[in-house]
């Protein structure tokens, strides 16, 4: 059984594969296809969720050194990555005014939301139907699979905040 670590450095070669194809292909001016300047920014916040694999979780936790819960590891990430200051909860963070994106046409760095009505959980897209999150406690943040058991039922929406 592979860990989530090992898989989360097999999936980097391929998530500079896809920063650097979306660099290379220009920018679009549809919400759906990120600028150059988002995909260096996904990038970055690739490289900071992939490493904070195996941070354990705690709830209302939003450092490295302290833990994380599911939106405290997102504003981290972001803020750190990108100097994008995000809302503290799920919920908030699914309010903003950002496009939402087609699950077909997701890109690393993507906001994805879970629940069951509305947003109680978020992680970050990472690419390969994966995406890194902090998911509850007793646990540590990290890499599931988009059609995952539980994820693929309670999979919402995404959004595209980098752009």
């Amino acid at each position: 059984m592979r860990s989530c670590r090992s898989d989360a450095l097999r999936l980097l070669p391929a998530a500079l594969a896809v920063a650097l194809t979306m660099l290379l292909g220009g920018c679009g001016s549809s919400p759906t296809r990120p600028s150059a300047h988002a995909a260096t920014q996904a990038n970055d916040v690739l490289f900071r969720a992939i490493g904070l694999v195996g941070t354990p979780y705690r709830y209302g936790g939003n450092t490295p050194a302290g833990g994380f819960d599911c939106s405290g590891l997102v504003g981290y990430v972001f803020r750190e990555a990108t100097g994008l200051s995000l809302p503290r909860n799920s919920r908030a963070i699914a309010d903003i005014s950002a496009p939402k994106v087609e699950r077909k046409r997701l890109a690393p760095g993507d906001l994805v939301f879970f629940g069951k009505r509305t947003a109680g959980h978020i992680g970050i897209y990472v690419g390969e139907g994966r995406f890194v999150h902090a998911p509850s406690s007793g646990g540590t943040v990290r890499m599931d699979r988009l059609d995952g058991h539980y994820w693929k039922d309670h999979y919402l929406y995404a959004k595209r905040v980098l752009r």
